[in-house]
């Protein structure tokens, strides 16, 4: 990963064009300097998603792919691992019983449960028998499961042993077409009964293996633009959108990073180890695993309980690490906790040296040779606390902060980058550059086969043609998806003149160097008629300490802002210890003088960022439980669901309002 710094990453294809007869400006078209000369052919051993573990498992068979840590009496054990040879076989014996089901090419499949090699083997099933694998996220719930059942027809599921009641349960009406479940291990004999009186057969992993190993069949290998899988994501409203991917783009995809990976030094090689976490069903990670699969290297699953995922990257010592923004914001307050704790003279050393690499890096030295002394006497330690291997680490699925992607860079001892992309472009469309501190607080530049450019939002005053150039995010390419199942009218709404309309607003430099700043739709007017981008906002009132999360509402019949906040525990107990009061956590969130303490904060920050007087919270709602997946709060990849958010919490903004509204009333009586 380290090598010659470049000076350009982009080369700009086309011009910006002003707005005419009634369509947007658009700005200039930006491409990958990898494709220059246009987008590099595919090699004849991956084009298709198949293709790619197949060569793998034909070229790296000693290999270890997959890794997982068995449980006894409760607790993890070490990791276990299948080498490449022992997944393929059991990919064969698995595609070969669903023959014997009667599973004909094209027919979905669905995969329910978190990530472990079950979950791969029966991916790659799909891939060699031409079959369409539907993942379903571990954190839905049986509304959503039993929509996509029925949506995306659906007719086998393989499934995590917990969720089988979730199948079973009478809320999962589609549950009755499924020819069968396969048990990631087994089910009980109440489940085999209950799933029997619907005519649905329940086999267990080790029986459906066997079914496959008695009468085996020959894979049935899939065409570059057959759908590979139907992608839904759990989305921010509505029903789940199924985002049909192609085996092609998962080809392009695995080059794209081939060709990216080729231009340093510090190659990734069959002795990298990849921490899987992120769900599966998240394309983020299952592109990465592709990848890894492509190298020969290995997986190793997380044991299921994100709360110790310490005690996962010390026993797997992972050289690889892709998390969304939040992991790595815990990560970097369980160090500044730990420097909290330090002796005031070790913490100006660490803060000394931390400068003293910062400055280095800023001046173009790489993080290896910016400070290695720094990096003996100080930040090894943190690279301990991170298993100790790590080589490179991966921010997505939203802006990640300056202040901790600059610190991670610092201190971990490896490269540190961000990607921006979504499911309907096969994940990151765009990456960053290591070792390029130009790049710090931005999400890179166009990926391989990518080009970006911006488009005009009137409405909210972005401008693609203006200093600086703003406006929605629009990606073409060979990695985009080719439409939402059985909803054209949705994808000719997203995909105009073959650009796909993020949705998300962004900020491009001269040369291409995409950051991104809003949303588009998370803009709403007050009554007053200024128009409010929300999520700006909360990235500048989540500063404070005391905030662990906030979530900002408004609508066009009030003038004022409201917020309901997540108060960051520990910070909220030192406030309540330093002023005399005693109780638990939910106790402190109650009082009114926490609320007072916590709108006084809120204003500070929206002086410090010069925010406009409309903009400033004037009341707040206090939450002791963090905004969850099990309230429909947020995603799975934690992007807030506003309508959930604001039918959930409907009650308290509207009491928040009224007492707004009566302490105005009070001002005039006066």
């Amino acid at each position: 990963m380290e090598g010659t710094k470049k000076q350009a990453f982009t080369i700009q294809v086309e011009d910006g064009k002003p707005g005419k007869d009634g369509r947007p400006a658009v700005g200039p078209v930006f491409r990958s300097i990898l494709a220059k000369d246009g987008y590099p052919p595919l090699d004849p051993d991956m084009r298709t998603s198949w293709d790619v573990f197949r060569t793998a498992a034909g070229k790296y068979p000693d290999n270890r792919m997959l890794g997982w840590r068995p449980f006894k009496d409760g607790v993890p054990g070490p990791y276990l691992w299948k080498s490449y040879k022992e997944v393929y076989e059991e990919v064969l014996q698995i595609g070969s019983a669903l023959q014997q089901l009667g599973v004909q090419p094209g027919s979905t499949i669905g995969i329910y449960g978190a990530n472990c090699p079950q979950w791969v083997v029966a991916m790659q099933a799909c891939n060699g028998y031409s079959l369409i694998c539907v993942p379903l996220y571990d954190t839905l719930g049986a509304g959503a499961v039993d929509y996509i059942i029925d949506h995306a027809e659906i007719d086998v599921v393989f499934i995590q042993d917990k969720k089988i009641k979730e199948i079973l349960s009478p809320n999962c009406k589609s549950a009755t077409r499924l020819k069968a479940l396969v048990a990631f291990t087994s089910a009980n004999n109440e489940q085999i009964k209950d799933a029997k009186q619907i005519g649905m057969k329940v086999y267990s992993w080790n029986d459906f293996l066997k079914l496959g190993k008695d009468k085996p069949a020959q894979p049935c290998p899939p065409q570059p633009n057959d759908t590979c899988t139907i992608m839904y994501t759990s989305g921010t409203s509505g029903q789940p959108k199924g985002v049909m991917l192609s085996h092609e783009s998962h080809g392009m995809y695995v080059k794209g990073v081939d060709l990216f990976m080729d231009q340093f030094d510090d190659k990734m090689s069959t002795e990298d180890v990849f921490l899987s976490f992120l769900p599966l069903a998240h394309i983020l990670d299952r592109m990465i695993e592709e990848y890894f699969f492509h190298k020969g290297a290995s997986v190793g699953y997380y044991h299921g309980d994100l709360n110790a995922l310490r005690d996962d990257l010390m026993e797997l010592k992972p050289t690889l690490l892709v998390g969304v923004p939040r992991v790595y914001e815990k990560i970097y307050e369980g160090i500044l906790k730990a420097l909290a704790d330090l002796r005031p003279l070790r913490r100006v050393i660490f803060n000394a040296l931390y400068n003293r690499k910062l400055g280095s890096m800023k001046a173009g030295y790489t993080h290896k040779t910016a400070s290695p002394f720094a990096d003996m006497l100080a930040f090894r330690k943190v690279k301990a606390r991170l298993g100790g291997r790590l080589r490179l680490l991966i921010s997505g699925g939203a802006p990640l902060s300056t202040e901790i992607e600059e610190f991670l860079r610092v201190t971990s001892c490896a490269y540190f980058i961000q990607g921006y992309g979504l499911t309907e472009t096969l994940g990151p469309s765009t990456v960053g550059y290591p070792d390029d501190m130009s790049l710090v607080g931005t999400v890179g530049v166009a990926a391989t086969y990518t080009e970006l450019r911006l488009e005009e939002v009137p409405e909210m005053g972005y401008d693609p043609l203006g200093v600086p150039s703003r406006g929605e995010i629009l990606i073409r390419g060979n990695t985009i998806f080719t439409g939402y199942y059985k909803n054209p009218e949705l994808t000719n709404e997203v995909i105009v003149d073959g650009w796909f309309h993020t949705g998300d607003i962004g900020e491009m430099t001269p040369d291409g160097i995409l950051k991104v700043i809003d949303r588009k739709k998370n803009i709403f007017k007050l009554s007053q008629g200024e128009y409010v981008a929300v999520e700006y906002l909360e990235k500048v009132y989540v500063f404070p300490q005391i905030i662990e999360d906030i979530w900002v509402y408004g609508d066009s019949y009030r003038s004022t802002l409201v917020a309901v906040v997540n108060p960051h525990e520990e910070s909220t107990m030192k406030w309540a210890a330093s002023n005399g009061y005693k109780g638990s956590f939910d106790e402190i969130c109650k009082l009114e003088s926490l609320k007072e303490y916590i709108l006084k904060e809120l204003a500070t920050a929206a002086q410090k960022n010069k925010l406009r007087g409309f903009e400033y919270i004037k009341g707040v709602i206090l939450d002791p439980v963090p905004f969850d997946i099990e309230r429909d709060l947020v995603t799975a990849t934690m992007k807030k669901r506003r309508n959930y958010m604001l039918k959930y919490y409907q009650p308290e903004v509207d009491k928040a309002y009224k007492k707004l509204e009566d302490q105005r009333a009070a001002n005039k009586a006066k």
